[in-house]
Order: C-alpha cells, then structure tokens, then sequence
C-alpha cells in the first residue's frame, strides 16, 4: 500500500490571506471526522466539500514565516503566529499531497460567528507556547487549553 502523505498546509484565512506550512515544520496535527457533502460556497457553483468535525495542531517555530504573495502588508509585520493568535479567522485548510500535480483536499473547518464582521471565529482558539510552538484548535466543544493543557 503506498504511502499517502502530505506535503504542506496551506491555512486559507477569511481576509483573503494565505499560510503555507510545510510538513516538516509540523509537530503534530489531527484532523477529525473529515466528511464528503456537497454544496454552495458563499454562491458559487454546488460543488464537493470536505468539512471536518475538529482540527488541532502543533506548528514548530521555522513556520512564522510569510510569503509577501500569501498575505497583506499587516501580517508581514506581526508574523504568521501573530496573525494566528490575534485573529481567529482561518476558514479553510488545503491538504497538499503533491504540489507539482496539484493534487490536495481542501477542508472546511467548523465555523460559528463570533460578531457581527462574521470574521471571526468562535470555535477557533491559539495559543504561542514558551518553547515557541503555536497551537491551534478549532472545535466546537475544545478549546487549545483543554488540548494542550501543559502549555
């Protein structure tokens, strides 16, 4: 059986920013109850999407990194982990196997209106460790320090 594993992330955020992270500047993800359903998307053509019950990751310090083509000038200045912890708007998420043949799933993360920009995200919560590390959960139900309650 080969193997099926993935390349890098790459975070979609409401504001239109992007955040590539490669699989090695990973510690740790999990990814719970991706699902296949089909719908619209903000309009668009009915299409498949990938929602998942529950994310959390680990992401190592090499990954507060920024590409100026990703993201607004904003973010060049707080850095990804920054971002990541003052806004709590990532919506989406590719799963990039391969990027030369573009091959990935993109999924959807759960999603409950914080206030009335409808940017943010209730269910999101970060956290920067002091080792450097930043935490992400978004569930429904958990928070980053019911996941990661040594941090």
């Amino acid at each position: 059986m080969a193997e099926h594993v993935f390349e890098q992330l790459v975070f979609h955020f409401r504001n239109g920013d992007e955040w590539t992270v490669q699989h090695d500047e990973l510690a740790d993800v999990w990814i719970s109850r991706v699902t296949t359903s089909y719908g619209r998307i903000h309009g668009g053509q009915i299409q498949e999407i990938h929602p998942c019950k529950s994310f959390k990751v680990e992401i190592l310090p090499e990954a507060d990194h920024v590409k100026s083509s990703d993201i607004n000038t904003g973010s060049l200045e707080m850095g990804m982990f920054g971002r990541a912890t003052k806004y709590q708007d990532i919506e989406k998420m590719d799963l990039v196997f391969d990027a030369e043949a573009k091959k990935q799933v993109q999924i959807y993360f759960p999603f409950k209106q914080k206030d009335p920009s409808g940017l943010d995200n209730e269910y999101q919560t970060s956290k920067l460790a002091k080792n450097g590390h930043l935490y992400i959960v978004i569930d429904a139900q958990h928070t980053v320090d019911d996941e990661y309650p040594r941090i």
